[in-house]
C-alpha cells in the first residue's frame, strides 16, 4: 500500500494544477446540486418494529385523511389575577386570539380551552389545541406566524400566552460560536509549524473537504430524508479530522524535506503520502467502519446521520491524499520553519520535549497504568445512572416560549399533561366497537399513575377508536415509563375482557420505545464495530496485543465520556456554565452515536501513535527503544491534533440543539480523555510492560494475514529521482 500512494503523492504533486481544478470541481457541483435541492427535512425519528411506531401506522390507516405524524400546537392561556378564563369577557378575549388560526390552509382542528377539560379546577389556566394536516417538517411560516399572531393578540387583551408544540419546530441553524473552534485550531496549528503557509494548508483543505461532503449531504438530504442535523455531524467530524488528517501529511512531509537524503518536493510528498497517508488512510477506514456500522442498529434516522458522517471523513482521507500534496508542490519550501527556510541545518536535531514525559511513564509503566485506569473509571462511575429518553421543552432555556408554555400547563394542570399517552383500541373484532372501547377506557382510568382518560375519537368506519391518557407524571419521569409497562402488562386480560386490542402511542411512549430499543442495541453494535476494527488494526500493525489494547482503551474513554454526559445533563454538574438550562435524560441515540465517533477517533490517535512505534520497530529497533522513538516523532502532531478535535468539538458544544450540544461535548471530553490520558499515557506504559510481546503474532496468522506495509519497507532505499524544482509561489 505504501508504494501504491507514494505513487498518488507524487503524481499530486507533480500534476497539481489538474488535482486542484479536479476538487474545484468537485466544489463547484455540490454547490449547483446544493442549490438545487430542497435541503435538509425537519422529521421526528422513527424505529419500525416498535409499538409506538406501530400505533402510528395503525391511526394513519384507520383515519384517512389524518396524518398520525401531523404536527399540533398548543396555546396556553393564563387569566389576569383574581379572574378566571369561563367569564365572559376572558372567553371572548381567547375566541378572538384563535380565530384567524381556524382558517389556516394546513390547520384541520381547533379546540378552545374547555371547562373540565383543558381548564384548570381554579379557572385561572386553559390551553387549546392546534393540529395540522401536515408533519412538522411542512408547517410553512405562514402557519407559525398565525400562532405567533394569536398570542399576541392574548397578550394584548391581558391575558398571559405562551405555546408550544411540534408545529414551532424550525430545525437547527449553526451560529458562529460553533465554529470558534476553527481560530483555535490556526492558532495551534501556527505554534505547531512555525510557519504561516504550514499552518494554513490543513485549515484550507478541510474547509474545501468539508464544503464538499456538507453541500453534497444537502445536496441528497431533500430524497433520502435527511435532516439538518445529519449535514452538521458531517461538518463537525469532517472538519475535524479533515484538519487531523492534512495536518499529518503536511508533518510528515516537512520531516522528510528535514531528512539526510532529502530528494527534493516531489519524493518527500511521496514519502510522506506513503507513510502518514498509509495511516491517514486505515485511520479513516476505522472511523468509517464505526460510522457506517450505525446502519446496522435499525434506526433509520441514525442511519443516515452516519453514513453522512461516514461520507465526510472519506471526502477527508480523499484530500489528504491528493490535495494536499498538490498544494505543497506550489510551496514546497514556505512550509518549513523560518529556521530551515534561512538556511539552517536541516538535519538539525529536534528537542526532544516529549523526553521528560516519556522517561517518568517507562520508568513506573504498572503505576502509571493503574493511576491512569483508575481516573477514567472514577470518571465514568457516574455513567451506571444512565437514564435515556428524549429530552423536550423543559430542557430549553426559559427565555423560550415553548419552555414557559411547558411551565404553565404543569403548574396548572400537573406534569403529564406535557406528556399524555395516546391510545389506539383496534375493536374490529368485537360485536360493539363502542362497548368495546368503553372497556378499555375504564380499564385504563382505574390503573395507578393515570390523572384522566379523555372521551374517545372512532374513526368513519366506527370500529377503531384514539383515546388520550393523562399520566400524573412528566414524560420524562422514570414513573411514566413505569406506567406505560404496566398498561402493556395489564393487555391481555383487558383485551380477554373487551374482546378488543390496543396499543400505547405517542410522542412519550415512543421516547420511551426508542430508549429500550437503543440499550438492546448497544451492546450488538459495540462488539461488531470493536469486532471489524480489530480486525483492521490486527492486519496494520501484524499484532495481537495491539488492537486488544487500542480497543479496550477506547471502552475506557468511551465510558468516561459517558460519566461526564450524565453528569452535566442528567446530574446538572456545570450545568450553568455550559448552557444546560434543565437537567434530564440523556438523549436515546447518544450512547450509540458517540460510540460510532469515539471508536474512529481513538483509532486515529492509535494508528498514528503506534504506526511510528510499529515503523521504528520494524526497522530494527528494540521495543523499548522503538517506544521512545515513535512517541518523540509523533507526540507533539498528537497532542495537536487532539488540541484541534476538542476545539472544534467543544464549540459544537455551545449549539442549540440538544442532540448536537451533547455529541460536542462527549466527542470533547472522550478526544481529551482519549489523547492524553490513554494513547499518550496508557499506551506507552503498557507497550512497555509488554516488551517484545507487544509485536508477537503467531506464524499462522502471519502467513494469513495480507501484508499492507503502513510502514514504508517499500520506499526504503528507493533512491530520490531527479526533478526539476518547482516555481515557488
Amino acid at each position: 500500500m505504501a508504494g501504491m500512494l507514494s505513487r498518488l503523492g507524487r503524481f499530486s504533486y507533480r500534476r497539481r494544477w489538474l488535482v486542484v481544478a479536479v476538487w474545484l470541481l468537485a466544489l463547484g457541483g455540490t454547490v449547483l446540486l446544493a442549490v438545487k435541492s430542497e435541503g435538509p427535512v425537519n422529521t421526528r425519528a422513527t424505529m419500525p418494529g416498535i409499538e409506538s411506531q406501530q400505533a402510528f401506522d395503525l391511526i394513519a390507516e384507520r383515519f384517512p385523511g389524518a396524518a398520525a405524524d401531523g404536527a399540533s400546537a398548543t396555546i396556553v392561556f393564563v387569566a389576569p389575577p383574581g379572574r378566571a378564563l369561563t367569564s365572559a369577557e376572558q372567553t371572548r378575549s381567547v375566541e378572538a386570539a384563535l380565530a384567524p388560526i381556524e382558517g389556516g390552509p394546513q390547520v384541520s382542528r381547533v379546540v378552545p380551552p374547555t371547562a373540565g377539560v383543558s381548564i384548570s379546577a381554579d379557572g385561572s389556566t386553559g390551553f387549546a389545541s392546534v393540529s395540522y394536516r401536515v408533519p412538522s417538517s411542512e408547517v410553512t411560516e405562514e402557519s407559525r406566524a398565525a400562532l405567533a399572531g394569536a398570542v399576541e393578540r392574548a397578550r394584548t387583551a391581558g391575558l398571559t400566552a405562551e405555546m408550544s408544540g411540534s408545529a414551532l419546530r424550525t430545525g437547527t441553524r449553526m451560529s458562529v460560536v460553533e465554529l470558534a473552534g476553527v481560530a483555535i485550531a490556526a492558532v495551534v496549528l501556527l505554534m505547531t509549524f512555525g510557519s504561516m503557509v504550514a499552518a494554513g494548508l490543513p485549515l484550507l483543505t478541510a474547509v474545501i473537504g468539508v464544503a464538499v461532503s456538507f453541500l453534497g449531504v444537502w445536496a441528497v438530504a431533500g430524497p433520502l430524508g435527511m435532516a439538518i442535523t445529519s449535514g452538521m455531524l458531517a461538518l463537525m467530524l469532517g472538519l475535524a479530522v479533515g484538519i487531523d488528517y492534512a495536518m499529518f501529511v503536511v508533518s510528515r512531509f516537512r520531516e522528510e524535506r528535514g531528512g539526510a537524503e532529502d530528494g527534493g518536493g516531489e519524493w518527500a510528498a511521496g514519502r510522506a503520502v506513503g507513510t502518514a497517508g498509509s495511516a491517514v488512510t486505515f485511520a479513516g477506514a476505522t472511523v468509517v467502519i464505526a460510522l457506517a456500522g450505525l446502519s446496522v442498529v435499525g434506526i433509520p434516522s441514525l442511519a443516515k446521520m452516519g453514513l453522512a458522517a461516514a461520507g465526510a471523513v472519506v471526502v477527508a482521507v480523499l484530500v489528504a491524499l491528493t490535495l494536499v500534496p498538490a498544494l505543497l508542490g506550489f510551496a514546497p519550501d514556505k512550509v518549513l520553519a523560518r529556521a530551515r527556510r534561512r538556511g539552517g541545518d536541516r538535519r538539525a536535531v529536534r528537542r526532544p520535549v516529549a523526553r521528560p514525559w516519556m522517561r517518568l511513564v517507562l520508568r513506573r509503566p504498572l503505576l502509571i497504568t493503574s493511576a491512569g485506569v483508575a481516573l477514567l473509571a472514577a470518571i465514568a462511575v457516574p455513567a451506571l445512572s444512565l437514564q435515556l429518553g428524549t429530552p423536550g421543552d423543559a430542557s430549553l432555556p426559559v427565555t423560550e416560549t415553548q419552555r414557559r408554555a411547558y411551565d404553565l400547563r404543569a403548574a396548572a394542570f400537573g406534569p403529564g399533561f406535557n406528556g399524555p399517552l395516546t391510545v389506539v383500541v383496534d375493536a374490529r373484532g368485537a360485536a360493539n366497537p363502542q362497548d368495546a372501547v368503553a372497556t378499555v377506557a375504564a380499564r385504563i382510568r382505574t390503573t395507578s399513575g393515570v390523572v384522566s382518560v379523555s372521551k374517545a375519537t372512532f374513526n368513519p368506519s366506527g370500529d377503531t377508536a384514539v383515546l388520550t391518557a393523562v399520566p400524573s407524571t412528566g414524560p420524562a419521569d422514570e414513573r411514566t415509563e413505569n406506567l406505560v409497562e404496566a398498561l402493556r402488562a395489564a393487555r391481555p386480560d383487558v383485551e380477554a375482557a373487551a374482546n378488543a386490542r390496543y396499543e400505547i402511542t405517542g410522542a412519550t411512549a415512543l421516547d420511551i420505545d426508542m430508549a429500550r430499543k437503543t440499550q438492546s442495541a448497544l451492546v450488538p453494535y459495540v462488539a461488531i464495530v470493536i469486532g471489524l476494527a480489530v480486525l483492521l488494526l490486527l492486519v496494520v500493525f501484524r499484532s495481537v496485543w495491539v488492537p486488544v489494547k487500542a480497543a479496550l482503551g477506547f471502552l475506557l474513554s468511551l465510558f468516561a465520556a459517558l460519566g461526564v454526559i450524565v453528569a452535566v445533563f442528567q446530574w446538572g454538574w456545570a450545568a450553568g456554565p455550559l448552557g444546560v438550562e434543565q437537567t434530564g435524560p440523556v438523549l436515546s441515540l447518544m450512547p450509540i452515536l458517540l460510540v460510532g465517533i469515539v471508536f474512529g477517533l481513538a483509532m486515529d490517535y492509535e494508528v498514528f501513535l503506534v504506526s511510528r512505534m510499529r515503523e521504528a520497530h520494524a526497522h530494527g529497533r528494540p521495543a523499548h527503544d522503538a517506544i521512545v522513538t515513535g512517541f518523540e516523532q509523533s507526540s507533539k502532531v498528537v497532542v495537536a491534533a487532539a488540541v484541534i478535535m476538542v476545539a472544534v468539538f467543544g464549540g459544537f458544544a455551545a449549539a442549540g440543539e440538544p442532540l448536537i450540544k451533547m455529541v460536542g461535548l462527549g466527542l470533547a471530553v472522550a478526544v481529551f480523555l482519549d489523547a492524553f490520558v490513554v494513547r499518550l499515557t496508557l499506551v506507552p506504559a503498557v507497550l512497555q510492560l509488554l516488551g517484545e510481546r507487544a509485536w508477537w503474532l503467531p506464524r499462522w496468522l502471519g502467513r494469513v494475514l495480507p501484508r499492507v506495509d503502513v510502514e514504508g519497507e517499500a520506499l526504503n532505499g528507493a533512491q530520490p529521482e531527479p526533478e526539476p524544482e518547482p516555481a515557488h509561489a
